[in-house]
């Protein structure tokens, strides 16, 4: 059974099913040029809160061997899921700036104006990997179910090709499935991962 927190702040109500420890396995299969990547690999997701609006994120995944154990580095990141809306003189920052003014507590009607046509809610999803890349995310989440694509990527300059992705998640069953697209390495947009997680 899913156990929603009561504690929230309204603007993470949304996003509530997605916090909690989830691990499970996946595929990946991907072709560019001449090589074609497959295989299975263990993936272990975390949402949390602490208190504001935005849930903290983070994601490890290794590549299995043959006896299914994980055992390879695949992906270390980290970021930051928010609804998508305008920045006030009371919310904090840039940086480290404090607030321009006091305001009451965001409530489920203040949330509820933000709702798209489509009976969803905007998203930005902020990710940074291991080796340096960041993502800038858009998207929707309506139900059970987020779709979101990349608005931004950026690389260093040692980085590999990265140019494009998209990815979707949702809950089935009480499990945290998701799928990747990715555009890389010169080849197109494609399906390159995805995974069934359960919650730990």
């Amino acid at each position: 059974m899913l156990e929603l927190p009561t504690d929230l702040p309204a603007d993470l109500a949304p996003l509530s099913w997605l916090i909690g420890v989830w691990e499970g396995t996946g595929v990946i299969e991907y072709t560019a040029g001449d090589h074609h990547f497959q295989g299975e690999f263990t993936h272990r997701v975390s949402f949390s809160h602490d208190g504001t609006g935005h849930l903290n994120y983070s994601a490890t995944g290794w590549m299995n061997d043959q006896q299914g154990d994980a055992h390879a580095p695949l992906v270390a990141e980290t970021g930051f899921w928010r609804l998508s809306r305008a920045a006030t003189e009371a919310d904090a920052g840039p940086a480290l700036l404090p607030p321009m003014r006091e305001a009451p507590a965001r409530t489920v009607d203040d949330v509820e104006q933000l709702r798209a046509a489509s009976g969803g809610f905007p998203i930005e999803v902020s990710l940074a990997h291991s080796d340096g890349v960041l993502e800038l995310y858009l998207g929707e989440i309506n139900g059970p179910r987020i779709d979101i694509a990349t608005d931004a990527i950026v690389r260093p300059a040692g980085a590999k090709e990265y140019g494009a992705a998209s990815r979707m998640y949702g809950l089935v069953d009480g499990h945290l499935l998701w799928a990747w697209d990715i555009a890389a390495l010169g080849a197109g947009m494609a399906s390159h991962a995805s995974a069934r997680l359960a919650k730990v």
